[in-house]
């Protein structure tokens, strides 16, 4: 995600470590501070090289997409486009365009919307075929705009409603007037279809959900280029404005670097990209301020204003956008690695990356090899965000603080800063580290951040947030501040004709960064210190003619060659506590393209090593190092040091070059821990002081058996609030750092407490962090308490599975530290349902955004799993392989989406699926992976996935402990809590659930999954373990496989039927497709009908037949076939029979008398079907007939009242006949027979009961089919109400859309 926050309060640096500790600020230093410059020398490097300010570098953007209408992003400072090219890199507006259409005689063409549009004449289109396709606008739109745009249109649709309400009203009032009392039934009709339309009216208020216009898109070749033509009308409230053929058609944007505007409303910037021939259209909106934001801090350009200008003004770009629009912004694989492929295609000389997410493993994964390949093969320089998650250590994210290729960028407030961007009441005396920002080292001893830079900036963001500036701050403003220093350096190495190498520019920053803070471990917190441009030219100038070279560093504890870290990281007590050492493997990289003779052969530098501290780390003196590389070992004895942070680092200077500076370093992090030795177990740390800015960091050797502490934290000594980062830290082999945080506000001096888990026997650090900016405007500094009680209780089973037998699972238990009370819980709240795919498509992406740059083609594996939820259910996929891992997987890509028989898309996500509510019915779950390795692909078309459903509260089991292993089947020995004593272990039976209590539609092989605490904290229970149950084989029902001895007929006799019955299959199994087909059919049945003559049945079939026939002529003829053959039915039931069965009730407990049921059960949903067809067919033929008449006759009262619409009739008839007798044998106002109620409404005109009944239906249905939506079209257009007729047609696109999005 991005690492950035708008408009919070906080900032850490500044310009000569900050010490600008006595000031004013007037109008230019104050605009200075809202871009900062001089912090990083970059305003004095322009100043003496103003044509060095960023002409001839090119800068990748990979965000959240850049809006190239902001303010300062149309030029750079020597006129060029400041942006190249707008990408949408993760698919999130594609537009599917592959349908093609011919426009009519009038040159008009049916959208993929269905609307009619009209060409523009003036367009160019030698082939005259058009791509048509569709979008919910509100799917290029962020949450906030979407929020916006919702708010007005329903203001206005409010409006709209309230008109028509108040004209239902007043014509119920005008009918009661008339009428005053009713008796007459039919009166009485009308006045519930008047009071009808008033109820609907306001429930639509209420139920009003807008899904956001649709809009139209046009893709056609004009011989030269693809062009795109959108239809906006749906957003615009001016019917004249939006339309298709007033559009000014765009192409790819590189092309023409032209852009458009949804409309005025929204005023969001878009750009196209056409895709695949035409079959794919790219309509690129940012998902976030987040991405211009950087944008303008890298290279801004303000004329008007230069104090505003972005760090390299000159530089031109590239936005690539990787945030995920569908995601909320959250970047996805496929974003990640289109972006690569686009920075490449460009030439690009930098990238900026301000994203990042926590990693399992440091410096791995399938993003950090390819960008491994773009630094060392194509010399772009990779410069990204450390982390927004400090002030502990160990929290930098990846891949800015975890990739060796990647320049890690930490976070830095300046006294200007503060005062002037920040607008503090009183600034810090020197410039420090945003207490936010995100520490090293990484967890292979890396040191994480490389640099630091300013972290807050007020700089552009997009039109649609109604602003031309914002405030934000973060690492991620501290990345782009970074990177555009870096863009002035290689505008200046570019001019000078100096060879660009990430190596060397990343050698000369470090090098010659100047310091924040004076302690040895705040480069944990800012790296090298804050960059210095001016200062990094002058390195690199000096250094012009020395080999581009990267000093690749590797180390591994001696003789253990599995374990390759980047630096030293003692961490835990046991590694504390003697001398250890450390193989260093350190070769040096040239580029891919260096030459073997004039590069590689001839490289030897004699290196100098030396120790910050030789009592703690001691290496060699010197050693000669050559293009193969050279081993040498260190010693590290940490034995004596106190308990706390240490740091230390070995360096290499080139013996010839000394002014060069270090050429490598080895970071030594030790983080010695205090044991506990007490017991109970208590650490208390008193009086500790903190100003604004301060951190406190302590670690603990958590106890053996801790599981969680209690703490309590005291403060007093001062007036103002006062705010406090608590953080704690563990780090665990093969697990993302165990991290718990908390941010505490103090409005006045007070005691809190907090309860957080443990893992026993890992060192913790505690980091106690004064917020930068609280009490900045005190001269009292805070004084705080803090008392720490570890708790456990140890258990020999860190995960309970229960095999779905009989059995209880037996769990010992232990207090190790002091007596904890025992009060064990379990519950099972999930269920996790395994699925494998029902179909596996393995296909070759297009190579225009898909081709890596070493030539390899991506290809694309989509797994499609049907689904079926019986009751509606929150669920989430569940792919243990794949889930939670982005940067640290060796997988390119994942993506899923849940739809619906409709092709609705219900939920989407990638590795960090979301729980979704979905009403009951059956879905696709379609699983997109990608890779350039087929094998890879191939291994997966078998993958399991789990849909997890959250079990509602009244299906959540409660699991049962005992203290004897009979107790589940026997009920006895109920396991009653007590009190765990030190030194004497306890154990328990944790019975199985209840057959009884499982959830319905538990299938074999499902897992019952949920959680089981042992311990009674004080506050809420946080130590929890997880718990599964594998469901068994369901029970054998016991009357399966009976036959029933009781015959009512002879053998001979059911063979007959048996044949019947066959020969009426078979019927049905017959097409009628051609004309030949449907002879064949008529053939048949003919046949059948005189062999078994008023067999029900057999008609109710044929009845079928008909209705399954499609691409009929003459629909009344077919209409009346229909009727016929109805009345078949009918006539072959015994309607008094019938009624006088169900007038008695049967035997449940008599098995023959449920057969003749359920038989006279079937016999009367025939016959009510049978009715119900009718009544369908007789209101068809009717309406075809009145509607012919009036196309006759024409309006004969054009000015009179004409409100009759063809439905209506005066007088009994067919229809209503046919209609009472339904309501004798169904409910007419059930789902299933609800549409000839509405029918019936409506032909006697009363639309308002019509759409009432229908409404009713629709909500009873859990799938209503389309037929019933454009019913209910047709009754609002019939009403008048033209807002609600454009509400349901948005909505008919999002229920009905014509196909599924593209991935």
């Amino acid at each position: 995600m991005p690492c950035s926050s708008i408009n919070a309060l906080s900032a850490a640096g500044g310009g000569d470590n900050g010490a600008l500790r006595s000031f004013m600020l007037n109008e230019s230093t104050f605009l200075a501070s809202l871009m900062p410059k001089k912090e990083i020398g970059a305003d004095r490097f322009i100043e003496l090289h103003p044509e060095y300010d960023g002409r001839g570098a090119v800068i990748a953007i990979f965000d959240s997409g850049v809006d190239p209408a902001a303010a300062g992003l149309q030029i750079t400072s020597d006129g060029k486009p400041k942006i190249l090219d707008v990408l949408d890199c993760t698919g999130s507006g594609d537009v599917d365009t592959s349908r093609v259409v011919k426009p009519d005689a009038d040159g008009r063409i049916i959208g993929g919307s269905g609307a009619s549009l009209s060409i523009n004449p003036s367009w160019k289109n030698p082939s005259g075929e058009w791509h048509v396709g569709t979008k919910l606008v509100y799917e290029l739109f962020t949450d906030t705009l979407s929020s916006r745009v919702k708010k007005d249109r329903k203001k206005k649709w409010d409006e709209k409603n309230q008109e028509e309400i108040a004209r239902a009203i007043q014509q119920l009032d005008q009918f009661d007037q008339k009428h005053g009392k009713v008796e007459d039934a039919n009166l009485k009709k009308i006045k519930e279809d008047l009071q009808s339309r008033v109820d609907i009216l306001r429930k639509q208020a209420e139920s009003y959900n807008d899904k956001g216009p649709i809009i139209d898109a046009v893709v056609w070749h004009d011989g030269e280029v693809w062009r795109v033509a959108l239809d906006t009308q749906s957003i615009e409230d001016d019917p004249d404005c939006g339309k298709l053929a007033d559009f000014e058609p765009l192409t790819n944007f590189r092309i023409e670097r032209k852009y458009g505007m949804f409309s005025k409303l929204d005023a969001c910037t878009f750009v196209v990209n056409i895709f695949d021939e035409g079959n794919v259209l790219s309509i690129v909106t940012d998902s976030s301020p987040h991405g211009t934001h950087v944008a303008g801090i890298a290279t801004a350009f303000h004329p008007e204003e230069p104090l505003l200008n972005g760090i390299a003004p000159g530089a031109q770009l590239i936005s690539c956008k990787i945030g995920d629009s569908r995601l909320g912004s959250m970047e996805t694989g496929t974003g990640l690695i289109r972006a690569l492929i686009a920075a490449v295609e460009h030439k690009c000389d930098l990238i900026n990356m301000s994203y990042g997410e926590p990693a399992l493993l440091p410096d791995y994964g399938r993003f950090v090899d390819l960008v491994d390949e773009v630094v060392n093969k194509h010399r772009m320089i990779f410069v990204s965000s450390a982390g927004n998650s400090g002030p502990a250590l160990t929290t930098v994210g990846a891949p800015g603080g975890t990739s060796s290729s990647i320049i890690g960028v930490g976070a830095y407030v300046s006294p200007t800063m503060a005062a002037g961007t920040h607008s503090v009441v009183q600034p810090p005396s020197e410039g420090l580290e945003y207490t936010w920002s995100s520490r090293g080292p990484t967890a292979d001893g890396d040191l994480g951040v490389s640099i630091s830079a300013p972290g807050g900036a007020v700089a552009p963001v997009p039109k649609w947030t109604l602003q031309r500036r914002m405030l934000m701050n973060g690492t991620s403003m501290a990345s782009p501040s970074a990177c555009g220093g870096v863009a002035l350096l290689v505008s200046a190495l570019k001019a000078e004709g100096v060879t660009v190498s990430p190596y060397k520019v990343r050698t000369a920053l470090e090098n010659t960064c100047i310091p924040v803070g004076n302690l040895p471990e705040d480069k944990l917190s800012t790296g090298q210190g804050l960059m210095q441009v001016d200062k990094a030219f002058e390195y690199v100038m000096q250094c012009r003619d020395l080999p581009c070279v990267q000093y690749q560093v590797k180390v591994n504890p001696s003789g253990q060659s599995s374990l390759t870290c980047r630096g030293i990281y003692l961490r835990e007590a046991s590694t504390c506590k003697q001398s250890t050492e450390w193989t260093v493997q350190l070769g040096p990289k040239f580029h891919e393209d260096a030459s073997n003779l004039e590069e590689l052969v001839p490289f030897e530098e004699c290196i100098q090593l030396h120790s910050t501290d030789k009592s703690v780390v001691k290496a060699p003196e010197y050693l000669l190092l050559t293009h193969n590389g050279r081993n040498f070992n260190i010693v590290v004895d940490p034995s004596n040091l106190s308990s706390g942070l240490h740091y230390y680092e070995v360096f290499g200077i080139d013996y010839k070059s000394p002014w060069r500076g270090p050429v490598f370093r080895i970071p030594v992090t030790i983080t010695k821990p205090a044991a506990v030795m007490n017991r109970p177990p208590v650490v208390s740390f008193s009086k500790l002081s903190f100003e604004p800015g301060h951190i406190e960091r302590r670690y603990i050797e958590v106890p053996l058996g801790a599981t969680w502490v209690e703490a309590t934290m005291k403060t007093s000594g001062f007036d103002t609030t006062r705010r406090f980062f608590v953080d704690t830290v563990q780090i665990c082999p093969l697990q993302r750092p165990v991290k718990w945080e908390n941010v505490v506000t103090f409005s006045s001096p007070s005691t809190k407490t907090f309860a957080f888990p443990v893992v026993g026997g890992q060192t913790m650090e505690l980091a106690v962090a004064q917020f930068w900016s609280s009490g900045v405007g005190s001269q009292e500094s805070t004084t705080v308490d803090f008392e720490i009680v570890f708790h456990g209780i140890g258990i020999n089973k860190d995960e309970v599975l229960l095999d779905g037998s009989e059995a209880p699972v037996r769990i010992d238990m232990e207090a190790l530290l002091a007596s904890e009370k025992l009060a064990p819980a379990a519950i099972l709240n999930k269920i996790r349902i395994p699925y494998r795919p029902m179909e596996a498509k393995l296909r070759v992406l297009s190579s225009s955004r898909d081709r890596l740059p070493s030539g390899k083609q991506i290809l694309a594996l989509t797994l499609t799993y049907k689904i079926k939820l019986e009751d509606a259910a929150e669920v989430k996929p569940h792919i243990p392989l794949l889930n939670n891992r982005i940067y640290d997987t060796k997988f390119e890509s994942q993506f899923y989406m849940i739809s619906d028989i409709n092709k609705r898309v219900h939920a989407m996500g990638d590795c960090y699926p979301k729980s979704s509510k979905l009403p009951k019915g059956d879905y696709v779950l379609q699983l997109y992976l990608r890779h350039d390795n087929v094998q890879h692909l191939e291994k997966m078309k078998q993958l399991v996935v789990f849909m997890e459903k959250t079990l509602g509260e009244k299906d959540i089991i409660c699991l049962s402990f005992f203290s004897e292993p009979d107790g589940p089947v026997m009920g006895n020995g109920t396991y009653k809590s007590s009190v765990l004593i030190p030194g004497k272990k306890e154990a328990l039976y944790l019975g199985p659930p209840v057959a009884d209590k499982l959830p319905k539609n538990c299938p074999h092989g499902s897992l019952l999954v949920g959680a089981i605490s042992y311990g009674k904290l004080s506050t809420k229970n946080l130590v929890s373990y997880p718990i599964v149950y594998v469901v068994p084989p369901s029970k054998v029902e016991e009357d399966k496989g009976k036959v029933s001895q009781a015959r009512t007929k002879s053998v001979a006799e059911q063979f007959e039927d048996e044949i019947r019955d066959a020969k009426i299959k078979f019927l049905a199994t017959l097409g009628q497709g051609t004309d030949d087909e449907r002879a064949e059919w008529n053939k048949l049945k003919a046949h059948l009908k005189s062999e078994y003559p008023k067999y029900t049945p057999l008609l109710a079939k044929i009845l079928e037949g008909l209705l399954s026939m499609s691409g009929v002529e003459d629909k009344t003829s077919h209409q009346n076939e229909v009727i016929r053959a109805a009345d078949e039915v009918i006539d072959s039931i015994d309607t008094e029979d019938l009624a006088k069965f169900f007038a008695f009730k049967s035997d449940p407990e008599d098995e023959e008398a449920e057969k003749i049921k359920k038989k006279m059960e079937t016999t009367r949903d025939q016959l009510a079907g049978a009715l119900y067809q009718k009544g369908l067919a007789l209101a068809e033929i009717e309406y075809a007939n009145r509607r012919v008449e009036s196309t006759t006759e024409g309006s004969k009262d054009k000015e009179g009242n004409n409100d009759q619409s063809a439905w209506e009739v005066i007088g009994s008839d067919l229809f209503e006949e046919n209609f009472k007798e339904l309501k004798k044998w169904a409910d007419v106002k059930s789902s299933k027979y609800g549409s000839l109620l509405v029918i019936r409404e409506r032909r006697c005109g009363r639309p308002g009961s019509a759409l009432k009944a229908l409404n009713n239906m629709i909500q009873e249905d859990t799938d209503p089919p389309k037929k019933l939506y454009q019913m209910k079209l047709s009754l609002l257009e019939e009403l008048g109400w033209s807002h609600l007729v454009s509400y349901e047609k948005l909505w008919m696109h999002v229920r009905f859309p014509p196909c599924l999005p593209l991935f």
